[in-house]
């Protein structure tokens, strides 16, 4: 039975996410084919076939689990800026996270530095807390990537261990619904 569910609109004052597109197709190759952008997120360029599966997997994993990623666009001129959202990647992780929505974001390098990754990670938070009402969002970050770091810190997460995914250290964080007051 498929949980299909209708990529939601997410509005920021400066972004609009959405669900991707083929047309995104041409920015997210261009982003995860550059060094910069996944310094800290594998350490590996993606190809055009892998990009094309991560532009399909973004929309496929709504039907498959109810949530997943959107494109980020800056709201004003529609130019594509990252992916942010949330997953269930099966990693394999001790301990084993597949039961918690994991949070992601990736963004071409000219959108570095300009507090974008928060922005919109919060309102896919925001979103999860009302829609999803998941006790608990995790994710995973390279120790060394201090920025993606302090964007978990300002939505929340909370360093929780060091485990290893693939042979690499990698940060565990949580983040637990706030309290409904």
């Amino acid at each position: 039975m498929s949980i299909a569910r209708e990529v939601p609109v997410l509005k920021t004052e400066r972004l609009l996410l959405r669900g991707a597109e083929a047309s995104d197709f041409e920015d997210s190759a261009a982003m995860w084919g550059d060094p910069d952008v996944v310094k800290f997120i594998g350490g590996q360029t993606r190809g055009r076939q892998d990009a094309w599966f991560t532009l399909c997997r973004m929309r496929g994993m709504w039907d498959v689990v109810g949530y997943g990623n959107w494109v980020v666009c800056d709201r004003s001129t529609g130019q594509f800026l990252g992916e942010v959202g949330l997953a269930n990647f099966m990693r394999g992780l001790k301990p084993d996270i597949s039961d918690f929505p994991e949070a992601g974001w990736a963004y071409a390098r000219h959108a570095h530095g300009k507090g974008y990754a928060t922005e919109a990670l919060q309102a896919v938070l925001d979103w999860a807390d009302e829609a999803l009402k998941a006790n608990r969002i995790v994710c995973i970050i390279d120790p060394e990537h201090i920025a993606s770091q302090r964007v978990a810190e300002k939505c929340g997460f909370r360093f929780v261990m060091m485990t290893k995914y693939r042979d690499s250290d990698v940060q565990l964080l949580e983040r637990q619904m706030p309290s409904q007051t």
